[in-house]
């Protein structure tokens, strides 16, 4: 029996080149998704944010997926401003929906997800982490006030 030889395998400064040019090639768009979520994050205040929640589970819950989603940002500064919001009297759905929405989603990371992963996929993944949060905000209120 005849074996089949292997195919050749890439050396390793032939694979650093090429993912080196192709990070060079995102470096653009990358330094510009960086440079809009820091002014979004200076123009969206937690002020702002507290005036859209009204209390209802539902509302609360879109309104927290939307504005998380638009006030897209780091996991680390999203436990501050959820704490912050929480002081202020803003329902645990809208929280959690902020929360999982400023981390999962983030329509301004639109364009660089496109590029690199595709439309399809982009499309695909937003629509059910959208649907999702939703869910997942109305669940955890909802336990909440069971539990407690």
């Amino acid at each position: 029996m005849k074996e089949n030889p292997s195919p050749a395998r890439p050396s390793f400064l032939k694979v650093l080149q090429k993912s080196s040019l192709s990070f060079l090639a995102m470096m653009p768009l990358l330094l510009g998704v960086i440079g809009l979520v820091g002014l979004l994050q200076i123009v969206v205040t937690p002020q702002m944010l507290t005036s859209l929640f009204r209390g209802n589970p539902l509302l609360d819950s879109l309104i927290g997926t939307l504005s998380g989603a638009i006030a897209v940002g780091n996991p680390i500064i999203s436990y501050l401003i959820g704490s912050e919001l929480l002081e202020q009297g803003i329902s645990l759905y809208a929280v959690t929906a902020f929360l999982l929405s400023w981390v999962t989603l983030g329509f301004i990371h639109l364009p660089a997800e496109v590029e690199v992963f595709g439309s399809r996929f982009t499309l695909y993944r937003n629509i059910l982490a959208f649907l999702f949060t939703i869910l997942i905000a109305i669940l955890t209120g909802f336990s909440m006030q069971v539990l407690s």
